[in-house]
C-alpha cells in the first residue's frame, strides 16, 4: 500500500469488518452468500486457494484443500498460516494459486485497480476468481441513502456494480462466466426468508444485496510475430505492477522515416 498509515487505516477496517460479520446481520448474509457459493465449489479445482476477506471463512467447502487467510497485519492474523500483508503486494509468487476469492474488500482498499492486478499475477493460467461484492440496486444499497450509515461497515466504501468490476477484470486477463444474486429480503428484515431467497436466485434477480462473479484467468496463447529489421532501437516492453501480461501488447505504428544506409 501507499504507506503505514493507509495500512493502519486498513487494519482499522479489518477490525470492524470482523465485528459486523459475527452480528446477527452479518452471519445472515453470509449464509447466503455461502449457499449460493456451493455450486461453484464443486467445479473448482487445483491445490492453492486464497482468500481475501474480513468475515468467516467459504473455502472450507472447496475441494482445495491448501487453503490460505489473508490479514493486513500480524496482531489480526488468526492462524500460523494466515498471509500477512497488503492486499496490493501479496506475498506470493506468480501463477501459484487456483482459486482467490475477494470476499467485500474492493469496496473499502485505497487501490482496488492495484488489488486485481495482484490478484491477476498470482493467479494460475486458467484460474478462478470469485468475487463478493454489494449490489448498489439491492435492500442494502436503498439503505445506504442514509448519510449516517455511510461511515460505517457494511455500508461504506464504494460498491460497484458488475458491469464496472467487468471492465476492470478484462484490464487484467479475466473474462466473467457468471454473475449470481443473493441476500433477498424485503426492507427491515434480514436474509433468510428461504421462499424469498430461493425465488430470487431461480430467475437471478439483480436485487439482492450481494453479488457473486465467477470469474476465469485466460489462457495464455502463443504470440506468432513475423521476424523484422529495427534499425537504431532496442526491444522494449513495460508492466503493470507485477502484472506481467496485463492488457495486450501494443502495436506499433509504422515509422513514416526512412533509413538510409551509407
Amino acid at each position: 500500500m501507499s504507506n503505514s498509515q493507509d495500512l493502519l487505516a486498513l487494519a482499522q477496517l479489518f477490525r470492524e469488518g470482523r465485528r459486523y460479520w459475527s452480528s446477527p446481520d452479518g452471519v445472515a448474509h453470509w449464509r447466503a452468500e455461502r449457499a449460493c457459493l456451493g455450486p461453484v465449489c464443486e467445479r473448482l479445482h487445483g491445490l492453492h486457494s486464497l482468500e481475501l476477506g474480513m468475515g468467516p471463512t467459504l473455502t472450507d467447502m472447496s475441494p482445495i484443500h491448501h487453503s490460505m487467510r489473508w490479514a493486513p497485519t500480524v496482531e489480526l492474523a488468526e492462524q500460523p498460516s494466515t498471509l500477512v500483508c497488503p492486499p496490493d503486494a501479496l506475498a506470493l509468487p506468480d501463477e501459484s494459486l487456483q482459486l482467490v476469492i475477494i470476499h467485500h474488500l474492493l469496496e473499502i482498499v485505497p487501490n482496488p485497480h492495484r488489488l486485481l492486478q495482484e490478484t491477476a499475477r498470482v493467479t494460475s493460467d486458467d484460474g478462478c476468481l470469485i468475487i463478493f461484492g454489494w449490489a448498489p440496486l439491492g435492500v442494502a444499497g436503498l439503505s445506504r441513502l442514509s448519510p449516517g450509515r455511510r461511515r460505517r461497515l457494511p455500508w461504506r466504501g464504494q460498491w460497484r456494480t458488475p458491469a464496472k468490476l467487468r471492465d476492470w477484470l478484462a484490464f487484467v486477463d479475466f473474462r466473467i462466466e457468471r454473475v449470481d444474486y443473493c441476500g433477498f429480503h424485503l426492507p427491515g428484515s434480514m436474509p433468510g426468508n428461504a421462499a424469498l431467497e430461493t425465488l430470487g436466485r431461480r430467475h437471478n434477480v439483480p436485487l439482492g444485496d450481494s453479488y457473486i462473479i465467477r470469474a476465469r484467468r485466460r489462457t495464455k496463447l502463443a504470440q506468432v510475430q513475423r521476424p523484422r529489421l529495427r534499425l537504431g532501437g532496442a526491444l522494449g516492453g513495460s508492466s503493470l505492477g507485477h502484472a506481467s501480461r496485463v492488457g495486450r501488447p501494443a502495436v506499433e505504428e509504422p515509422s513514416r522515416r526512412t533509413t538510409e544506409v551509407e
